[in-house]
């Protein structure tokens, strides 16, 4: 009786088992699927004009035949995912037992066990998640694929379709994406690292997390040591290599910080199949004339500031690798076309007193005193040595001769931001983040927030217009000791270290005086410079503390470009934005963006600003952007030991701000205020763009006689002979 029911049992088990995975094979993907590809639609981003500036698609794929994949590629792959591959049939069943016996003593998945096969039957489910539903799909899948292709055909299938990163399917996509190159052309060590990336692409991206990926190629070198595909000798000289990526672009990206931007708004508002697969069509309001005109400025700005604090070395030598070769070098940076202007890697091949040749790619270029003056070497040969890796600016090229004229330069170690909004309807025109991209993602337009400095000054005198003064109300500027709340003494003091006297509140901010402006704060009540600052559109945290009153807060350069547009808009705010109109692939319209302008402040108060902030150009602080003869206004902006530098400018059509800094909050350097690091670059920037354009005048305000006071007994007579000591005290603040 007992061995009839374990038999019955043990068939119904059986039958279940077998109904199961008859389930599963009716359910399963056409193996056909695998050799099918239909390329996704791609979302465009586009300018002003409505010129594609930026794109967005899942994938980038280049399919090639086996013949095609370097035997190092491949073997290489086979070492680091699954070195059994050609010894089963799709599934390593040593590995599931071992996998399993894990996965239960530590009650938890803690090995997987796929296999080449079975990672491409993952690829035809599409599906991720770590269950045992999919597992098993995924055996079985492995399987049939495993009777139907060969196992060559296995891994060229594997090789074309695997995720590799930034946007790239498949090992060509990769090589082209990673190092510019054919797969032909791929050496040992770039093979591990694209061997390396299946694993998980984000994880040892080598553009995002370089040492992690540096880790994981020589650990595929040793892999394939150890199954004794190549000689110990041959992998330990290919460790020893740098990773060397190719650039993304150059001088083709015109506004990657921008378009990474439209990217995550796109992101928090429509899914992935939308942006990535379905495609949009998104019309921004960049302009590119005003963004090309803001790439150069803030790199050249950024270079100048750079070399004003001397030659840190060259970035390499390539000498210091035993095998290599001065005659053999190439840098990916060569793979593109040079032009004059660029900014492109050359190699240092002799150095003597009077010049040092350089080889730029295919040009060849002679470097004398004249060209690395700014160093103040006396000779190339002091600071380049053969073998040397540095940065050259091609002035010109000769192309019959095969040379260039070039300069050294040296990239900045500082950042910086620049971004312009129209002031009448608030649309971002143009913005940079930083020096490079590529280096560094971080928007610093958008995203850091760094103290402000004197530009927070015109927000207090703006208070101080509202109470019932004007600019020629005056204010005693001698020294001053004030108490906070902790019993500690602060004394303010102004950036010549001169005490003036009686000065007028004009003089005060155009010649941004720190005493008088605190004793004004103070006067008005520094709650009520909060408030302002608030309605001006800042966010970020402000302590109601009278430090505030010089820039004792933090704001992006975006929220500080719109708060200015106030002035030349003569009260009026027009919220900033940076995306016209989506549609989708069809032309059906997802939504639609329009100017939104709000009044901040009276137009007549606002006038008086604005004339104030002209004086900052015509006598202040920003005395050199009179070299535009225009109409033309703005504050400099310079905090606590030099670590922010500022200009924030205004015409009366754009308002732009400069920031210039380290990304750590460290000095750039002794007497680096804002109208040394920063205002040259907003002065380059507006020279190139207002050039043979129509000069342009402020409006003016018709009536002004009842302008800028709530207080109908205080007259205009009456208001500038008030003096910031007869105010009344400001009122208690409200717990």
């Amino acid at each position: 009786m007992m061995i009839y029911v374990v038999l019955v049992l043990t068939v119904a088990a059986a039958a279940a088992l077998l109904g199961t995975l008859l389930g599963y094979e009716y359910n399963l993907p056409r193996i056909q699927s695998l050799e099918d590809y239909r390329p996704d639609v791609i979302t465009d981003v586009y300018s002003d004009d409505n010129k594609v500036i930026g794109e967005f698609a899942v994938e980038r794929r280049i399919i090639v035949p086996s013949e095609e994949i370097p035997r190092y590629l491949q073997l290489a792959i086979i070492a680091a995912e699954d070195d059994q591959f050609y010894h089963h049939g799709g599934v390593n069943y040593l590995s599931v037992l071992r996998a399993a016996y894990r996965n239960l003593t530590s009650m938890r998945k803690a090995e997987g066990f796929s296999t080449i096969t079975m990672q491409l039957a993952r690829m035809l489910l599409g599906a991720y998640e770590k269950t045992y539903d999919r597992k098993i799909k995924e055996l079985l899948i492995a399987r049939k694929i495993e009777r139907q292709y060969t196992k060559q055909q296995i891994l060229t299938l594997y090789c074309n379709q695997h995720y590799m990163g930034q946007g790239a399917y498949g090992v060509a996509a990769a090589a082209d994406t990673y190092f510019g190159k054919p797969l032909k052309d791929l050496t040992l060590e770039e093979c591990a690292l694209i061997a390396a990336l299946p694993r998980n692409p984000g994880l040892y991206s080598p553009r995002l997390h370089p040492q992690a990926a540096l880790a994981r190629r020589n650990y595929v070198l040793d892999r394939m040591v150890e199954e004794r595909m190549i000689p110990a000798r041959l992998a330990a000289e290919a460790k020893t290599r740098p990773i060397i990526l190719k650039p993304r672009s150059r001088n083709t990206d015109i506004a990657p910080y921008f378009v990474e931007w439209v990217r995550q708004s796109l992101a928090a508002r429509y899914s992935t199949d939308d942006i990535w697969r379905k495609g949009l069509r998104v019309y921004t309001t960049l302009n590119i004339r005003l963004q090309q005109a803001a790439n150069r400025a803030l790199r050249d700005g950024l270079m100048r500031y750079d070399k004003r604090h001397g030659w840190r070395g060259p970035a390499d030598n390539i000498l210091k690798s035993p095998t290599a070769s001065l005659a053999d070098y190439q840098h990916p940076d060569w793979r593109f076309p040079i032009h004059e202007g660029d900014i492109v890697v050359g190699l240092v091949e002799s150095s003597g007193d009077r010049d040092a040749d350089v080889r730029i790619g295919k040009y060849r270029a002679r470097i004398g005193s004249k060209e690395i003056a700014w160093t103040r070497a006396q000779s190339p040969a002091q600071i380049l040595k053969p073998g040397d890796i540095a940065h050259f600016r091609i002035l010109s090229l000769d192309e019959l001769r095969m040379t260039a004229a070039a300069g050294l330069e040296q990239m900045p170690k500082a950042q910086g931001a620049l971004v312009a909004v129209e002031n009448a309807t608030g649309e971002i025109k143009a913005m940079v983040g930083g020096f490079d991209f590529e280096s560094s993602e971080f928007n610093r337009a958008t995203q850091a927030l760094r103290q402000v400095g004197s530009t927070f000054k015109p927000f207090v005198y703006t208070v101080a217009l509202e109470h019932g003064m004007d600019l020629d109300s005056t204010v005693m500027d001698a020294p001053i000791g004030l108490w906070d709340g902790l019993g500690r003494l602060w004394e303010p003091t102004n950036y010549d270290g001169e005490f003036k006297g009686l000065v007028t509140l004009r003089q005060a901010l155009v010649e941004s005086r720190n005493v008088p402006t605190v004793k004004t704060a103070e006067a008005v009540g520094i709650n009520e410079v909060v408030v302002m600052a608030r309605r001006f559109g800042l966010s970020a945290r402000m302590d109601p503390y009278l430090p505030l009153a010089l820039g004792a807060c933090e704001a992006t350069p975006l929220e500080i470009a719109s708060a200015f547009t106030v002035f030349p808009n003569l009260g009026f705010r027009a919220k900033p934005y940076f995306i016209r109109r989506i549609e989708d692939y069809g032309r059906v319209k997802r939504e639609e963006n329009l100017p939104v302008v709000e009044k901040v402040l009276d137009p007549g108060i606002a006038e008086q600003m604005l004339r104030a902030l002209q004086g900052v150009v015509e006598q202040g602080t920003a005395k050199a952007a009179r070299s535009l003869r225009r109409p033309v206004g703005g504050k400099t902006g310079t905090t606590n030991d030099f670590t922010d530098a500022w200009f924030v400018g205004f015409t009366p059509s754009l308002t732009v701000a400069v920031w210039v800094g380290f990304d750590a909050k460290v000095t750039l350097g002794s007497k680096e205020a804002g109208a040394v690091a920063a205002l040259p670059i907003w002065i380059d920037y507006m020279q190139e763009i207002l050039k043979e354009t129509p000069v342009e005048n402020f409006a003016v305000v018709e009536s002004t006689e009842e302008a800028g006071t709530d207080s109908p007994e205080i007259t205009f007579s009456q208001r500038r002979k008030l003096f910031v000591e007869e105010l009344p005290a400001p009122p208690a603040p409200k717990n």
